[in-house]
């Protein structure tokens, strides 16, 4: 590649151009059965997307700042495509010790503009990205946990799953279990899932917590969250915990 520097807009061009080179119509139809709302793909599998991630990141490794990254995300964001969302995001977490202080307001300016609306990108951004900057930035901890309050469904996902690789540290935990209490109410299955995926994480570092967390709330516990946040348990606990708590 050119030592010359590579701008955001043209590398966007140059990954929509590999995606199509390798576009595969039956595989992107397959793709649609993970999903319940309609999506579009290329049909690009998941290594070779990390592989065109990681040699486009390596083409600009050097030469761009986190603020490249987001600009490039900017468009490619934009684009209905799984897999040029996903591109996107691959290269932005290769900046994650870098993002600046406004990033929580750019992602939520994606999710809010339905730029990532999809369970797949949203996944594939807040866990790693929006984790790595609250670990950086915990003054942003009640930001992101007013997300669960919002209207748009994928700002309320992110709002869970940015947690996600968080879980494990005691000192979010507080947080978790406040995000997750705001999403019990919502009546939304991508929502209700990331919850119970969020609570099952959390219980991994302490499991009574979770216990006593989901028995104090009983009823109010959607039964989806709850199914989901007690996997890990042995199976007569998991049935005593369902029928203690008779969730929706």
């Amino acid at each position: 590649m050119s030592s010359r520097r590579t701008s955001p807009r043209a590398l966007a061009r140059e990954t929509v151009r590999r995606l199509r080179a390798v576009a595969d119509p039956v595989k992107a139809d397959g793709v649609q059965r993970y999903f319940k709302h309609t999506v579009r793909a290329y049909g690009v599998a998941a290594p070779e997307i990390r592989a065109l991630a990681g040699e486009l990141y390596d083409s600009v490794k050097g030469t761009w700042t986190a603020a490249d990254a987001i600009a490039l995300c900017d468009v490619l964001f934009a684009a209905r495509e799984l897999e040029s969302k996903a591109v996107g995001s691959l290269i932005l977490c290769r900046f994650k010790k870098d993002l600046p202080p406004t990033f929580p307001a750019k992602v939520e300016a994606w999710l809010t503009a339905d730029l990532l609306d999809n369970w797949a990108s949203v996944d594939g951004l807040c866990p790693e990205a929006m984790g790595a900057f609250l670990a950086a930035h915990p003054e942003s901890l009640a930001t992101v946990r007013r997300w669960a309050l919002s209207p748009s469904r994928w700002v309320k996902r992110a709002s869970a799953v940015s947690f996600i690789k968080l879980a494990r540290r005691e000192e979010f935990l507080d947080a978790i279990y406040g995000v997750a209490a705001s999403l019990f109410p919502v009546e939304d299955d991508l929502v209700r899932k990331a919850t119970g995926w969020l609570l099952r994480e959390a219980g991994k570092r302490d499991p009574k917590r979770l216990e006593a967390f989901l028995l104090a709330r009983g009823p109010a516990v959607p039964r989806t969250a709850l199914r989901y946040a007690i996997e890990r348990f042995p199976e007569p606990r998991r049935k005593e915990l369902l029928a203690a708590t008779r969730g929706r």
